[in-house]
């Protein structure tokens, strides 16, 4: 293979390489502690039933603030903890993590096969072959 021809096909790849792997080293490299519900954004102990329960000594959290059995101690009194006081976060890392894999995955695979392109151009081993010409007919 001609140098200008193996320059630009590994400079190509490498271009390639790259383009593949900074989304795949920027994923994998963020913080995994971001994906917190905001505070602001808050779920009520009612709206997210259907993601968490809460037990307190084997009772759910729900019945015993409806009955009035949560108090806290403060400033040497104590207050009836209302269900409008709980507030919940919930970390969504795990779904977002699962929306993201099937992308992460063609990343990986676009790495793999310009480092491979990237390999074969610079041992040579793919040949050039000039072109030929066509008998006359």
């Amino acid at each position: 293979m001609p140098p200008r021809i193996r320059l630009v096909f590994s400079a190509l790849s490498v271009a390639l390489f790259f383009v593949a792997a900074v989304p795949l080293y920027r994923e994998l490299s963020q913080r995994s502690d971001i994906w917190w519900t905001p505070h602001a954004m808050a779920v009520t102990l009612a709206e997210g039933k259907d993601r968490v329960e809460i037990y307190a000594r084997g009772k759910p959290l729900a019945a015993l603030l409806r009955a009035g059995q949560l108090r806290i101690a403060e400033d040497g009194g104590c207050t009836v903890v209302a269900p409008s006081d709980i507030g919940l976060r919930f970390n969504n890392w795990d779904r977002v993590r699962a929306d993201r894999l099937p992308l992460l995955l063609v990343y990986a695979g676009g790495c793999g096969v310009t480092a491979c392109m990237f390999l074969l151009v610079l041992t040579g081993r793919l040949a050039y072959r000039g072109e030929r010409e066509r008998g006359a007919a």
